[in-house]
């Protein structure tokens, strides 16, 4: 290695090192190139933490049983409606908070972050009053064989009915983001994951004094985890560890700043209910194939997201990096940051798409042996890693706008992308066609695809750069 490669090398770790720390809180001077990778670092190694407590849990899960299994698949298939709305709120959170802090107004940021926390609270208890009540009549609703409903309840029960623990470590990291304090919503993952791994096994199996609770004691550990992370993002905002720090006196309902949110939020959540209600009606199509294509599909997404979330972790690096720099002024610099971040993410989802493409049914096979299970996993994984560098695009992109505020695009997009495109085509090839699981699979693909390069026609346009918030 010649002195000039060791002193690269050197740069990039202590890089590293400040991006991991949250050294860096300056995003609208210098270096795109660095402020791409101050923020990156950190929402990667975020976003790689989620990734992680899903492939935990289904390699846990899977030792319980195939049901079992299918029961985490029809679950989060709901439970992605809840996603939705904590999205949607988090991203009305990060393109304000980005936004106030971009124009130096820490108060209006701070104001910001209480209402957002308020309306997540509200939400939660809502949907976890119904989760918790109506398990079994979810699970039906959802094509569920009764052994899989006695079987598996539990988990429904305990993850959507402490659904608070998802939506608050949503929003609170996305308010954190927003702030550019990317190195603290990393490590409130760390604390979550790291708890839900060593308390997996212990409830799911019955370690020590503990009780078996199979399935179910997948949920208890995620709500456990999830729920001691929370408290500590508190702790970081009432004590101040952050940007944005929050004492009892803000603690007040300010109307205008929440229907100022509620107003960004709506876009976010309605582009988001749109592609999750999509991937239901997916995970009820799938359910006409056998619970072991339901498996094999469920691993698949799994496996999946430990990819997908690192790229989703510089696509939030891109919302950052628009809301602050058209906060600052500079529309300029905000479209060339995401413009490199694509460039970037591109690079990342190809080297992804070719191990899939070599080594699906191995990967499949590691958290299954069933035959059905890893021929239907590694032919979702294969099928879809064909469009991975479109995905790449379209989801920094997709970001761009919802980071300017401009949530309502996207959601036009995810109409015709899902709605229009890949529920008819699936249910075409899969059903009427009879080309099986296959179909959807297919549908998949193409829906991502149409998405990106409809994205990236509308972000050429330059209307985000005029959205106000």
């Amino acid at each position: 290695m010649t002195n000039r490669s060791k002193l690269t090398v050197k740069k990039l770790f202590d890089y590293f090192i400040i991006a991991v720390m949250g050294k860096e809180t300056e995003f609208t001077t210098g270096s795109i190139r660095k402020a791409i990778f101050m923020l990156s670092v950190p929402m990667i190694l975020e976003m790689m933490m989620e990734s992680i407590f899903a492939i935990v849990d289904i390699a846990y899960v899977s030792q319980v049983s195939v049901n079992a299994v299918a029961t985490i698949g029809l679950t989060e298939s709901v439970v992605t409606l809840v996603y939705a709305v904590a999205i949607g709120l988090s991203m009305a959170a990060t393109a304000v908070v980005a936004r106030r802090i971009g124009e130096k107004d820490v108060n209006g940021a701070r104001e910001s972050a209480v209402q957002a926390i308020a309306l997540g609270i509200l939400v939660s208890i809502l949907v976890g009053f119904i989760g918790f009540f109506y398990a079994k009549e979810i699970l039906a609703l959802m094509g569920a064989e009764p052994d899989l409903i006695s079987e598996g309840y539990g988990y429904t029960q305990w993850l959507i009915g402490g659904n608070i623990t998802i939506l608050l470590l949503f929003l609170i990291n996305a308010i954190f983001r927003g702030a550019g304090d990317a190195s603290m919503a990393m490590w409130t993952l760390v604390l979550s994951n790291g708890l839900n791994i060593i308390l997996d096994p212990v409830f799911i199996f019955g370690w020590g004094p503990v009780p078996e609770y199979g399935v179910m004691g997948a949920a208890i550990a995620t709500n456990i985890g999830r729920g001691t992370a929370v408290f500590f993002q508190l702790a970081i905002l009432f004590f101040g560890w952050s940007k944005i720090k929050i004492g009892f006196r803000d603690i007040a309902i300010r109307f205008t700043v929440m229907l100022n949110l509620v107003k960004v939020s709506l876009g976010g959540i309605a582009q988001f209910l749109i592609g999750t209600s999509s991937w239901v009606f997916l995970m009820r199509m799938m359910s006409e194939f056998g619970s072991e294509v339901l498996a094999g599909y469920t691993i698949a997404i799994r496996v999946m997201l430990f990819t997908l979330m690192p790229s989703w972790g510089m696509s939030n690096a891109a919302a950052t990096l628009v809301g602050q720099n058209l906060g600052a002024q500079q529309p300029e610099r905000a479209e060339t940051s995401v413009w490199k971040t694509g460039k970037y993410n591109a690079f990342f989802m190809a080297i992804v798409s070719i191990i899939y493409l070599l080594f699906a049914h191995d990967i499949i096979s590691w958290f299954n042996n069933n035959p059905v299970v890893i021929e239907n996993g590694g032919l979702c994984l294969k099928i879809i890693a064909i469009g991975y560098i479109f995905y790449a695009y379209g989801m920094v992109v997709t970001q761009a706008f919802n980071g300017a505020g401009d949530t309502s695009t996207p959601t036009k997009i995810n109409v015709l992308a899902f709605w229009l495109f890949q529920l008819p085509f699936a249910y075409l090839t899969a059903i009427i066609f009879k080309m099986g699981a296959m179909g959807v699979f297919m549908a998949i693909t193409l829906a991502e695809v149409l998405l990106a390069i409809i994205s990236i026609v509308w972000f050429k346009k330059g209307n985000w750069k005029k959205v106000q918030v």
